[in-house]
């Protein structure tokens, strides 16, 4: 079975996530979401708890204690998807920057033989709409540091609009992952090129939020700085520990 599920993370959505849901179902594929709310007091997982009636079997809900992190969120949703035989597992933002529509290219992308698909702001030039230039500069200057540092056949490493095999999930051990911002994504494809995986990217626009609040911070930008290097220096000194931890998922 080709089972698909949408993961979205959620921390005070309320103004986007019924949208967002609606947005995924009108597709009309047949695509399952599962929320991950951290708790949020905004009221974002009464919402969804609304609409899980109008939507039986396909809209699903796991509520956090607490605000722990982009990456165990999404590590929260990935162990929920395997356990549940989900194909084909999807990353996305619950605030439009990623364009539902292009889902059906990312499942594409893995149907044609991609293990990762990625859907890349830079692939195709800078395909980013409403930022400021300063912050374009900044996320292209951190994606060709990554690309450097990394030697990963990447254009857009830190992009977090994504469509998974959950055989490819399933090579990584995900208590090994050592990010929990935004780095997390840089992790994450680094350990799956590592392992071997096919990745393909699929070239997006990407459109900052209209409503609610970005929730990047220096803490972010300052964990992929470094933490890509290490990550890097882990995998080159220490290989026993950086591979094993893989391999033994």
């Amino acid at each position: 079975m080709n089972k698909s599920v949408v993961i979205i993370p959620t921390y005070n959505e309320i103004e986007n996530v019924e949208l967002i849901i609606k947005a995924v179902f009108d597709l009309g594929q047949g695509y399952h979401v599962l929320i991950v709310d951290d708790s949020s007091p905004d009221g974002t997982a009464d919402k969804v708890r609304e609409l899980q009636s109008a939507f039986a079997e396909a809209l699903h809900l796991e509520v956090r204690s607490e605000k722990t992190g982009l990456g165990t969120a999404y590590i929260h949703g990935f162990k929920w998807a395997l356990s549940n035989d989900y194909a084909f597992i999807f990353e996305m933002d619950a605030d439009f920057s990623h364009t539902p529509a292009d889902l059906i290219r990312l499942k594409q992308a893995c149907l044609d033989g991609a293990d990762v698909a990625v859907g890349s702001r830079y692939s195709k030039g800078v395909n980013v709409v409403n930022w400021p230039i300063r912050r374009i500069l900044l996320s292209y200057g951190a994606s060709l540091y990554v690309r450097i540092i990394t030697g990963m056949p990447v254009h857009d490493p830190t992009a977090g609009f994504m469509c998974y095999r959950a055989s490819a999930l399933r090579m990584i051990n995900f208590d090994a992952i050592r990010f929990v911002g935004y780095a997390f994504q840089i992790e994450m494809k680094y350990r799956a090129f590592k392992l071997g995986a096919k990745i393909s990217e699929v070239s997006i626009v990407f459109t900052d939020r209209v409503r609610g609040v970005s929730k990047m911070s220096g803490a972010i930008i300052k964990e992929a700085v470094w933490g890509v290097l290490k990550m890097r220096l882990d995998s080159i000194f220490d290989k026993k520990r950086f591979y094993h931890a893989e391999k033994d998922s």
